[in-house]
């Protein structure tokens, strides 16, 4: 497998993908308020993918090699399980509950997908940690970005009235932070060196690709919005020491953030926006003997500038 590295750029509609519990659950802003853009942490985008390799192979799939580790699980009695527990389940459901009390690190890389490609932090004696191979970067927003604090109610009362008739007998009033429209970018490096020691394999890539922009579609709650995958770009490197570097920067969107800050306006559809490929595509002709391979997926309701044809791919 080739070290390798993604960008991924995506739109969320009427919704914050990732919230702030620090700032009553408004978008996250890792720049300025002036600047007006917001972000998506990394755990936001592997909780996407998690939940959809849960979803798409149940069970560890046929092979029993791609459950997950890091989720929510109750147990019978309903208490969620922790991180001992959780592995525990795992190795008895795969047969090797005596490998696992001497070598959990072994039984879980073999049989978990998010542990083979994000690595863990085992904090259950014996510890033992394992750097993931796959490292996202925060996802920024491509132009300033206003939300917008809105109210509405709940016609069920919460709770029934007794025989007298007392009790509640209206519904309850939510209020939440949502945002009209917005478009993310978010990198990630694929280390070819890490994956020996995870055991990541590029079976193990092929599906996170997948997952990316399936599970980004998959994932779908009220407060997150309705979200859509536009562009997956995946460049791999005959050089293992060489990386472009920071490809999103690369990616140029128009009218970029400058002009919609100017305009005192943001865009408001995907119909409003597209994106220049151009640099990225020079960049890569000029290192062509340091790449192995490129290959981008493309919704078909963007707009782009730059010869990608040789590189789309079919969408999964």
């Amino acid at each position: 497998m080739n070290s390798s590295e993604i960008v991924f750029i995506k739109s969320v509609k009427d919704g914050i993908p990732n919230r702030d519990p620090l700032n009553d659950s408004d978008a996250r802003r890792l720049f300025p308020e002036e600047d007006g853009r917001i972000s998506l942490s990394d755990v936001s985008i592997k909780r996407d993918v998690r939940d959809f390799i849960i979803a798409y192979e149940p069970n560890g799939g046929a092979a029993q090699k791609n459950h997950i580790f890091v989720q929510e699980k109750v147990n019978d009695k309903g208490k969620l399980l922790g991180r001992g527990s959780l592995a525990e389940e795992i190795a008895k459901s795969v047969g090797e509950e005596k490998k696992a009390k001497d070598d959990m690190k072994s039984v879980l890389k073999a049989h978990c997908f998010d542990v083979r490609t994000f690595g863990i932090v085992y904090s259950v004696k014996p510890k033992f940690n394992l750097t993931g191979p796959v490292q996202f970067g925060w996802a920024h927003s491509l132009h300033p970005v206003d939300t917008q604090y809105v109210q509405g109610t709940v016609v069920m009362p919460s709770s029934d009235s007794n025989d007298e008739g007392e009790g509640k007998t209206q519904g309850t009033i939510w209020t939440t932070y949502t945002l009209p429209f917005a478009v993310f970018a978010m990198p990630a490096v694929i280390n070819a060196k890490a994956a020996e020691h995870s055991g990541m394999t590029e079976e193990d890539q092929e599906l996170l690709l997948r997952a990316l922009w399936q599970g980004t579609q998959h994932r779908q709650a009220r407060g997150r919005g309705q979200q859509q995958p536009l562009i997956l770009v995946h460049i791999e490197y005959s050089d293992p020491f060489y990386r472009i570097g920071y490809p999103e920067e690369l990616i140029a969107m128009s009218p970029d953030a400058a002009a919609w800050k100017a305009a005192g306006k943001q865009p408001s559809s995907l119909q409003d926006v597209s994106f220049d490929l151009t640099k990225l595509l020079v960049v890569m002709a000029e290192k062509q003997e340091k790449i192995a391979r490129c290959r981008i997926w493309l919704h078909s309701g963007v707009n782009v500038s730059g010869d990608i044809q040789p590189f789309v791919q079919p969408i999964w």
